[in-house]
């Protein structure tokens, strides 16, 4: 495990990083405010499509911000143009399962959004998906119950927080509970690929999720 820092050019915002096993990644989630696009699904609009939990800038500074896929993937194509017009109801074949293709996606340059593969391979590096959770987790802020925390070991740096969700109506859920990442990668039209991890469990896992809500982004160095 090798640490180091980023900063975004865009808005001189830094990160931590690490390395493990082949891979270097963000080890805070992203925090850049992509906010040029507006959101409408079923009627529900928003002047953004990145959002600070609980719509509370206190946790975006804790927790980065919570993006729909599209905004991952940089759908507009304002930095790149490999994910342009990935979103909603949209076939992406460039970000399929097993694609070699990079995808920038919101990530700062010379970064990108991870695909389904480079998530497993993550797993594989941190001794497979049954333990994963647990060693990927940070060490303080995972809630369960009363008496039991869900608490990682932060084993090898990655230091992911409980930051929940944004659904697609705007409701913003699980904080202290769950933490999921966005993949390059879709499953469908309307589903994209991404990485769970839940206060209760010990493992990790890869899974198809609604493309308009929000989760994190973890950033890979390309």
């Amino acid at each position: 495990m090798v640490s180091g820092s980023l900063t975004d050019s865009r808005d001189g915002q830094t990160y931590m990083t690490v390395s493990i096993g082949s891979q270097t990644r963000t080890a805070e989630s992203l925090n850049y405010a992509y906010t040029g696009v507006p959101y409408n699904y079923d009627g529900y609009t928003s002047d953004s499509t990145s959002w600070c939990y609980d719509n509370a800038p206190a946790n975006c500074a804790k927790y980065g911000r919570l993006y729909t896929w599209a905004a991952a993937m940089d759908s507009v194509g304002e930095w790149s143009t490999n994910g342009k017009g990935c979103g909603d109801g949209k076939k992406c074949s460039v970000a399929s399962a097993g694609s070699a293709t990079l995808v920038r996606g919101v990530c700062p340059k010379g970064w990108h959004l991870p695909s389904y593969d480079e998530w497993d391979a993550l797993f594989t590096a941190v001794g497979g998906s049954s333990t994963a959770g647990t060693k990927l987790k940070s060490a303080t802020g995972w809630a369960w119950d009363d008496d039991i925390s869900g608490n990682g070991t932060d084993t090898f740096g990655f230091s992911a927080l409980p930051a929940g969700i944004r659904n697609s109506s705007g409701y913003y859920g699980n904080e202290g509970y769950s933490a999921l990442f966005w993949s390059s990668s879709e499953g469908s039209s309307n589903y994209a690929s991404c990485m769970y991890l839940y206060s209760e469990i010990g493992s990790a896992r890869l899974g198809n999720d609604s493309k308009n809500y929000g989760f994190s982004v973890r950033c890979l160095k390309d």
